[in-house]
């Protein structure tokens, strides 16, 4: 009975607004998996009802392939979010805040249960958000804040893109280098993720006297990172920091780098800092090639199906915003251990 009232409602507002939905479909641009994925879990979870009735969930996430943290989210979600836990999951993916946008809204149409968000732009949900609710529809943030009244959501599980950033930035300072020359390769513009890590390195460049070489978006992409460091090289610019917002264009950077033989790490001529701790890459701090990683937690879907059980039950939720721990790593005291624990 505790559904009956939201998936009726649902009903209507899916039969109103189906005439001036019909031809956005699902995500068009990214891609769509609809159904449930068994996942490498092995936990099952009490989240469905007494009856056997799964709980609908529409999960809209960023591309999988965008980089090797989505890789991670996506696979801790799809492990969570099966069948065996009690759930029916849907899932849309896009780069596109438009395109989520348009997913969002089919799966009001849908009548889930609950919409799961990791926008890709921080603005532009209200309106999307206040259909759910009028249909009923629990809405919850995952990886990403948005722009958006706390009202219109039920919570949201983060990490703290500010302090990420404030995180990194300090540690630049505390380098003291002789002067501060740095490429900042920036990720999808207008993502949470890259306002927190820019808008930190902004505030002490300004503050600090510190140069930027240059200031561009690669959008995550380690080719089109690659691309800016070459132009920089060719260009005969001086620099010495390479400032990545995430581990995939750091790691086209130093691509760049090599190929112009241009040493990189500690105690070499370019600082080299990337985020996300993807294995491979706080490997690369072990192995003094990089200097810095910045944590970016992927696994938030526990927090998700803690917080949809005590929603399932009626509870009041202690908190609306739950904030991940992270740290960052230097190069000069990562250990084998921190590699094998954080790394993704």
């Amino acid at each position: 009975m505790k559904k009956f009232g939201k998936k009726v409602l649902a009903t209507v507002v899916a039969t109103t607004m189906a005439f001036g939905l019909a031809a956005c479909g699902g995500a068009s641009g990214g891609s769509s998996d609809s159904g449930s994925s068994s996942g490498d879990t092995a936990a099952t979870s009490d989240s469905g009802s007494s009856s056997g009735e799964k709980i609908k969930v529409g999960i809209i996430n960023n591309d999988p392939n965008e980089s090797g943290y989505r890789t991670a989210n996506d696979k801790d979600l799809k492990a969570m979010f099966c069948e065996a836990n009690g759930y029916d999951a849907s899932f849309a993916y896009s780069l596109k805040n438009d395109e989520q946008i348009t997913a969002a809204q089919k799966f009001i149409q849908d009548g889930v249960d609950y919409l799961l968000l990791s926008a890709a732009d921080t603005s532009g949900w209200d309106s999307v958000l206040k259909d759910a609710q009028d249909a009923g529809i629990q809405v919850i943030l995952f990886d990403r804040t948005i722009d958006a009244d706390a009202s219109l959501y039920a919570a949201s599980i983060v990490s703290d893109m500010d302090k990420e950033g404030e995180t990194a930035a300090n540690w630049l300072k505390d380098q003291n280098l002789g002067e501060y020359n740095i490429i900042h390769l920036q990720g999808v513009m207008g993502s949470a993720a890259q306002q927190g890590r820019s808008g930190a390195l902004d505030t002490l460049a300004k503050e600090n006297g510190w140069k930027i070489v240059t200031q561009q978006t690669a959008e995550w992409n380690a080719e089109k990172a690659q691309q800016i460091v070459q132009s920089v090289i060719d260009s005969g610019e001086s620099f010495n920091v390479i400032y990545a917002e995430n581990d995939d264009m750091a790691k086209g950077a130093v691509e760049a780098l090599d190929k112009a033989n241009i040493s990189h790490g500690v105690g070499k001529d370019v600082v080299v800092m990337g985020f996300d701790c993807n294995k491979w890459a706080l490997e690369e701090l072990l192995n003094k090639n990089w200097n810095y990683d910045g944590q970016c937690n992927p696994f938030q879907a526990s927090y998700i199906d803690d917080v949809i059980k005590k929603l399932e039950k009626g509870e009041t939720l202690s908190e609306k915003t739950i904030i991940m721990e992270e740290k960052g790593f230097d190069a000069s005291t990562i250990t084998q251990e921190d590699v094998d624990n954080y790394g993704i």
